[in-house]
C-alpha cells in the first residue's frame, strides 16, 4: 500500500526528470562527439509486469515512468518514444508486455529500429521487492538481466536509478554479446552469393520513393542500395529512369523515410524506415513484403538519414533477394 501511494506521486516527479534529462542531452559533448565515433545505442523500453504481493500492485507502469526517465538522460543511449512504439505494437498486435519471444523481438526491433528491448517485472517477496530487467538483443535474441533489490519501504525513484545504472552498465560492457559482429561490405555480399546459391535469378527493376522530413530532397540512397546488393549477387537490374523496364520479371517497389530524432551533443540521431514489396510483372502477385527500421547517428542529420536508409536496404536485401529465387522454383 505504501508503494501504491508512492507511485502515483513519482509519476509527476517523473515528466520533471524526463525534461531535465532532455536539457542535459542538448548540453553535453565530448571530444569522440567531434569526430562523430560516439557509440549511441538504440532501444525500446516494454512495460514492466508485477509479480507477487499485493504490495506491488500497479506499481509496474510507476517503475516503466521512472526508468524511461533515466534511460532518457543517459548520452550513450537512445530510446525510442513511448507513444511511437505503443502504436507500432498495437498496430501489429504484437505484444505490450515483458513476455516477448526471440520472434516479437527480432519484428519489434526491424519495426522500431531499437537493437535492444529492456522489460522486466517487479517482484515482491514478504517485505523485501526485486526489480528484475530483462535485455534483449533484437538481431542476436540474446538475453542477458539486471537487478536490484530493497525493501517495501525503500524510495521507489532509489531503487529505479540504480536499476538503470545496472541496466546501462550491462549495455555498455556486454554489447559485443548481445549486438551482432559487424560484418565488413564484401564479407555482407560474400554471405549473401552463399546463400542465393545457383538458382534462377529474375531480371528486376526498383522503384523507391524517398523523403527526408523538414528536406526539401535526399538523394535515393535506398533505391541505389538494392539496386547495388542485386547487380552485386548476379541480378538483372533495369534502371527504371531509362524507361526500358518492359523486360523486368519482378517490380521492388517501395517508400523510405527518414526523420530527425534528436540531438546528443554535436551528433544528431536520425530514424530512417523502409517499406518494400515485390512483384510478380507478368500476374501482378505480390512475392514478398519487408520493412526495417534503422537509427543512426552523425554530425548531420540529412547524411544521418541517408546512411540509415542504406543500411534499411542492405538488411532489406538479405531477407528479400532470397525469397526471390525461392518464389521462381515454385
Amino acid at each position: 500500500m505504501r508503494w501504491q501511494m508512492k507511485a502515483g506521486r513519482l509519476l509527476c516527479l517523473a515528466l520533471l526528470i524526463v525534461q531535465a534529462g532532455a536539457n542535459l542531452l542538448a548540453q553535453q559533448s565530448s571530444e569522440k562527439d567531434n569526430d562523430g565515433a560516439k557509440t549511441i545505442i538504440p532501444c525500446a523500453l516494454l512495460p514492466f509486469q508485477e509479480r507477487g504481493g499485493r504490495d506491488v500492485k500497479s506499481v509496474g507502469p510507476a517503475v516503466t515512468d521512472l526508468l524511461f526517465a533515466e534511460l532518457v538522460a543517459r548520452p550513450e543511449m537512445y530510446l525510442v518514444e513511448r507513444e511511437e512504439l505503443t502504436k507500432i505494437l498495437s498496430e501489429q498486435e504484437l505484444n505490450l508486455t515483458g513476455a516477448v519471444n526471440p520472434e516479437q523481438a527480432v519484428q519489434i526491433g526491424q519495426l522500431t529500429g531499437a537493437r535492444i528491448l529492456i522489460t522486466g517485472s517487479v517482484v515482491q517477496t514478504e517485505n523485501t521487492v526485486y526489480l528484475v530487467a530483462k535485455i534483449i538483443g533484437t538481431e542476436t535474441t540474446r538475453v542477458l538481466g539486471a537487478s536490484v533489490k530493497g525493501r517495501l519501504d525503500d524510495d521507489l525513484s532509489g531503487l529505479t536509478g540504480s536499476l538503470a545504472e545496472a541496466i546501462v552498465k550491462t549495455i555498455t560492457t556486454q554489447s559485443d554479446r548481445l549486438l551482432p559482429v559487424e560484418i565488413p561490405a564484401v564479407d555482407r555480399l560474400a554471405n549473401l552469393r552463399e546463400k542465393l546459391g545457383k538458382g534462377t535469378k529474375p531480371v528486376l527493376t526498383v522503384s523507391i520513393r524517398e523523403q527526408h522530413v523538414g528536406q526539401t530532397g535526399l538523394d535515393p540512397a535506398a533505391e541505389t542500395g538494392l539496386q547495388m546488393m542485386a547487380r552485386e549477387t548476379g541480378f538483372t537490374v533495369l534502371d527504371r529512369q531509362s524507361g526500358n523496364t518492359s523486360d523486368a520479371e519482378v517490380l521492388i517497389t517501395g517508400e523510405g523515410l527518414s526523420a530527425f530524432g534528436s540531438r546528443i551533443g554535436n551528433l544528431t540521431s536520425v530514424k530512417s524506415r523502409l517499406e518494400v514489396k515485390a512483384i510478380d510483372r507478368k500476374t501482378g502477385r505480390v512475392l514478398a513484403v519487408d520493412r526495417q527500421a534503422v537509427v543512426t547517428v552523425d554530425l548531420n542529420d540529412q547524411i544521418a538519414g541517408k546512411t540509415g536508409l542504406e543500411e534499411a536496404a542492405a538488411r532489406i536485401a538479405e531477407r528479400l533477394l532470397p525469397k526471390l529465387i525461392a518464389a521462381g522454383k515454385k
